[in-house]
C-alpha cells in the first residue's frame, strides 16, 4: 500500500516537472510574430549558428543583387514611380499615374514601379498600354503587396529585402515621380533626396505630385528643418519640384535633361 503511495506521489511529481518544462514552449507558441521576434533578439546564440545564418543571409542578398543587375543593366533611361498600394483604380491619383506614364513612354522613357497594386500598378499599365518598358521590383509582405499584370516579363523582380529594392530603383532610373502614398513612399522619397544631397548619386530630378497633398510636408521641412533649425541647406529645397497634372509632372522631367542637351534614345 505504502508502495503504491509512493509510485503516485512519484508520478505527481514528474508529472508538475513535465509541466513547468513545457511552460516556456506553451508560452512562446501565444506569442505573436512580432514578440517572437523581439524575444529572439534577446537570446544568446552560440558562433555556430550565428556564422549560419549571416552566411545563408549573405548568399540570399548576393542572389538577389546579381538578379537586379542582371535584368536592369540595359533598360535604358527609366523614370522610377513611387506611391500608395492602397490607390484604387477610381481614385484621380491612380488615373494620373496612368497618364503620367504613358506620357514618359511616348516622351522615350520605360517606367519602373513597385510592381505591386494601386499606384504602382497604373504607372505599370500606363507604360505597358503605350508599349513601352514597364519595369516592375516587387517586395515579399504578408499584406498589400502582390506584383500586377502589366509588368513586362522579363523585368519582374521579387524581392526579400527592402535595401536591395531600393539599390534597383535609384540605380536604374533618372528621375522620380513620387505620387501620395504612405510610410513606404516617403522612404523611397527620402532615400532618393538624401543620396542626390550627399552627392552618391547624380542630381536627378524629383517630381511630387499633388500639392495639398505634399504641400503641408514642404511647409514643415522648410518651416522647422530649414528656418527654425538649419538640418538642411536652402539648396536642399531645390532638389524637389511640385506639380499638379501629369503635364507639368513629364515637363520637369524633360526639361531637366533639355538643359544637357540630353533625351531618350529608345
Amino acid at each position: 500500500m505504502e508502495a503504491t503511495k509512493e509510485n503516485v506521489q512519484r508520478s505527481e511529481t514528474q508529472s508538475t516537472e513535465r509541466i513547468a518544462q513545457d511552460l516556456p514552449k506553451r508560452d512562446e507558441l501565444l506569442l505573436t510574430p512580432d514578440e517572437q521576434r523581439i524575444k529572439e533578439a534577446f537570446q544568446d546564440h552560440n558562433w555556430n549558428e550565428i556564422k549560419t545564418a549571416d552566411s545563408w543571409v549573405i548568399f540570399k542578398v548576393m542572389a538577389e543583387f546579381v538578379e537586379g543587375f542582371d535584368k536592369l543593366a540595359k533598360i535604358g533611361p527609366c523614370v522610377s514611380i513611387f506611391g500608395s498600394a492602397r490607390t484604387k483604380p477610381d481614385n484621380p491619383y491612380y488615373k494620373m499615374t496612368e497618364e503620367i506614364a504613358a506620357k514618359l513612354v511616348r516622351h522615350g522613357y520605360g517606367v519602373i514601379t513597385g510592381g505591386g497594386p494601386g499606384i504602382m500598378e497604373a504607372g505599370n499599365k500606363g507604360a505597358f498600354e503605350q508599349g513601352g518598358k514597364s519595369v516592375g521590383l516587387n517586395i515579399k509582405l504578408p499584406f498589400e503587396q502582390h506584383s500586377n499584370i502589366y509588368i513586362d516579363p522579363d523585368k519582374s523582380i521579387n524581392f526579400d529585402f527592402f535595401f536591395v529594392r531600393k539599390v534597383m530603383f535609384v540605380k536604374y532610373a533618372q528621375g522620380f515621380v513620387v505620387m501620395p502614398g504612405g510610410m513606404g513612399t516617403l522612404d523611397e522619397l527620402f532615400e532618393a533626396i538624401t543620396l542626390i544631397q550627399t552627392r552618391k548619386i547624380a542630381r536627378f530630378p524629383i517630381v511630387l505630385v499633388g500639392r495639398t497633398y505634399w504641400q503641408g510636408l514642404i511647409d514643415w521641412i522648410t518651416n522647422v528643418m530649414l528656418n527654425q533649425e538649419h538640418n538642411i541647406n536652402p539648396e536642399d529645397m531645390k532638389l524637389i519640384s511640385i506639380v499638379d497634372t501629369p503635364t507639368e509632372a513629364v515637363k520637369v522631367i524633360d526639361e531637366f535633361y533639355s538643359k544637357y542637351l540630353l533625351k531618350p534614345n529608345f
